[in-house]
């Protein structure tokens, strides 16, 4: 029988959804809250209120989920909606990013944190350029599930023939993009058809719902089980005298299963300790598991700070002072080569300098091109940084937790881009 804090970490499924405008993410989310039976009653008399002043003969789902009124009176999602919603076989986080090419950065926002992607495509326009960034960017996220939705499939009157056409150019991108994990479900969320429940619309299609998959997808597997992380947050100190002694390093877990008695060595200083408990806000723990918050102490009274990092020294993470990675630029002020920025990464900020603008992705081939000497709002590329201090980092591809940072502006304080490491030079 799994504990509670098995059930808590492998049951919770994340999901970013995406699309480009007018797909129907809105109706889609609001569809699988009110077939779960989410939806309480006064929320639903609310929006079946709304349509009608809207001059709909249907109850707008989409209303569910679009949460400022600007955006609703203009009849657009503009910013990233998070829900949550519960089935008897697994609790959901669901973050509905905006489709307009402007807010590729929420995308990024949303998918940064997720388990899953559900891609939205019209049925009626296929594979188009949005759908080609937001597959480049959970390529380059390596989220470790990925769904296209073929949405409205109502308004195609079901076909075969057109899912199987949309099916072939999905399975030509992924191949392209390096996407392992990719199914194709075909379904219309403004009927409700293979969202939640079947529909007797498309009897060729045997695979399962959109919510059959998602309850589904195992979870085990994609957590980084093998290499030891754990960044620093805070250093306890209890100032009563029954506590005197005692000195722990809380922080979450970012990889690997943690015991008393493990090797660790600390970076970036490579001092070395063991593990000599692991304490929790429930009590003491015999092992952590990633994405757990936890305390960590040590045998040895050695230098820790927060910024600092515990790992295995057998498969430790570079200690860099120059890093290549790609990136998502967020800011309507270009990046350009020999900017100064503050790179933060886990619990460690850093002044950095931009080296080299090594290429920008032509969204149209997604193919890495020459750069121009500058990335504008929304271009994702390759960067080179140099570190003022150095970072303790993976691969992305290797550990998503020690492998992503974001960018921040000195002056402003404001989040400008976000990227992932490629590889570091010690």
């Amino acid at each position: 029988m799994a504990t509670s804090r098995e059930f808590l970490d492998t049951d919770l499924l994340r999901l970013v959804t995406a699309g480009s405008v007018d797909d129907g993410k809105s109706t889609l989310i609001g569809r699988l809250l009110y077939d779960t039976k989410q939806i309480l009653v006064d929320q639903l008399e609310h929006i079946e209120d709304a349509s009608r002043r809207r001059g709909h003969d249907y109850v707008d789902l989409a209303l569910l989920t679009d949460g400022l009124r600007a955006e609703r009176e203009q009849g657009i999602t503009i910013d990233v909606a998070y829900r949550s919603f519960v089935t008897p076989r697994r609790r959901f986080q669901l973050a509905d990013a905006p489709g307009h090419v402007q807010y590729t950065r929420n995308m990024v926002t949303g998918a940064s944190t997720a388990d899953v992607a559900v891609v939205l495509v019209d049925a009626r326009k296929g594979v188009i350029e949005q759908t080609r960034r937001h597959s480049y960017i959970v390529g380059m996220l390596a989220l470790p599930h990925v769904v296209y939705a073929v949405n409205k499939m109502d308004l195609v009157d079901f076909s075969e023939e057109r899912f199987d056409e949309i099916a072939r150019e999905l399975a030509e991108l992924g191949s392209q993009l390096g996407i392992e994990d990719a199914t194709v479900i075909p379904l219309s969320a403004l009927k409700g058809d293979n969202v939640v429940d079947r529909t007797d619309s498309m009897p060729w299609y045997a695979g399962p719902t959109l919510l059959e998959h998602l309850e589904t997808i195992e979870l085990d597997g994609d957590r980084n089980v093998q290499d030891r992380r754990f960044p620093v947050q805070w250093v306890i100190r209890p100032m009563a005298d029954d506590h005197h002694d005692y000195r722990g390093y809380a922080g979450r877990v970012a990889g690997g299963v943690w015991h008393a008695g493990d090797e660790v060595v600390v970076l970036p200083s490579g001092l070395r300790s063991r593990v000599a408990a692991i304490d929790s806000a429930e009590g003491p723990l015999d092992e952590a598991i990633p994405r757990e918050s936890v305390t960590i102490l040590l045998e040895d009274d050695v230098d820790v700070s927060r910024g600092d990092l515990l790992a295995d020294p057998e498969t430790a993470p570079t200690v860099a002072r120059e890093v290549t990675a790609r990136v998502s630029w967020m800011s309507e002020r270009p990046l350009e080569e020999r900017a100064r920025l503050l790179v933060k990464h886990t619990t460690r900020t850093v002044p950095a300098r931009v080296d080299e603008i090594v290429s920008v992705v032509d969204i149209h081939t997604l193919e890495d091109r020459p750069s121009p000497g500058k990335m504008e709002l929304n271009d994702l590329g390759v960067v080179r940084f140099r570190l003022a201090d150095p970072l303790v980092v993976d691969p992305y591809v290797r550990n998503r937790g020690t492998g992503a940072f974001i960018l921040i502006d000195e002056s402003s304080n404001e989040t400008v881009g976000a990227g992932m490491v490629v590889a570091a030079q010690p």
